[in-house]
């Protein structure tokens, strides 16, 4: 009687990689830096950057991951600023453009962006300055008026709070929100409506607003 073939212990089928294995390839992919820890930054900031804009913090953060050395990351991001490559003041100007065309998002919500993404203060505010008063005021109003017909059927003062959230969720001023909801609304409705706007409006102006920043 033939006997089955026994697979020694420890064997694995082809092809099969275990947990550990299949992490680290998928970690190693691509990388041709054969232990130099220069040409494994400059790796990793070339591909961070192709994937999209960076800001040099980002990048930083994505060197500390690798366990890049201080030297070599301050090093490779000072060479590649100085190509051009890394530019935070032009990487801060295409996302405000990006983002208030994208997202309808006004100067405060930007620049709290901004910063978390490590800009310094003088790229945030030369960034946001592109972004004029008649601009944000403009935006405003056309978000508004996207918002308007979803709250039709709901009361006066829950019509408002909506209209007004929307807006100081995406960064814009009490003062300014109050002004572009009562536009929209006097257009179209009725006194109940308008008293609903003005009975707001005091505590909406006192109010403090917070930003959430849309990152996605």
């Amino acid at each position: 009687m033939s006997s089955k073939p026994t697979r020694s212990r420890g064997a694995r089928s082809k092809g099969t990689l275990s947990g550990d294995a299949r992490s680290k390839s998928a970690g190693d992919a691509g990388d041709t830096s054969g232990g130099d820890p220069e040409q494994l930054a400059r790796t990793i900031v070339l591909r961070q950057l192709t994937g999209q804009p960076r800001s040099r913090s980002e990048l930083e953060q994505a060197l500390r991951r690798r366990d890049v050395p201080e030297d070599v990351i301050e090093g490779v991001l000072g060479r590649f600023t100085d190509v051009g490559l890394i530019d935070d003041a032009a990487f801060a100007r295409s996302w405000v453009e990006s983002r208030h065309a994208g997202r309808g998002l006004a100067r405060r919500a930007l620049a709290h962006e901004l910063r978390r993404r490590g800009v310094g203060d003088q790229e945030v505010g030369d960034a946001v300055d592109q972004l004029s008063p008649e601009t944000e005021l403009a935006t405003a109003r056309a978000l508004v008026a996207r918002k308007l017909a979803a709250t039709r059927n709901l009361d006066g003062r829950t019509r408002v709070r909506r209209l007004a959230a929307m807006l100081a969720r995406k960064g814009y001023p009490p003062g300014l929100s109050v002004r572009v909801v009562r536009e929209a609304l006097d257009e179209e409705s009725d006194e109940d409506q308008r008293a609903a706007v003005e009975e707001f409006a005091g505590a909406l102006e006192s109010m403090e607003t917070g930003v959430e920043p849309e990152d996605r």
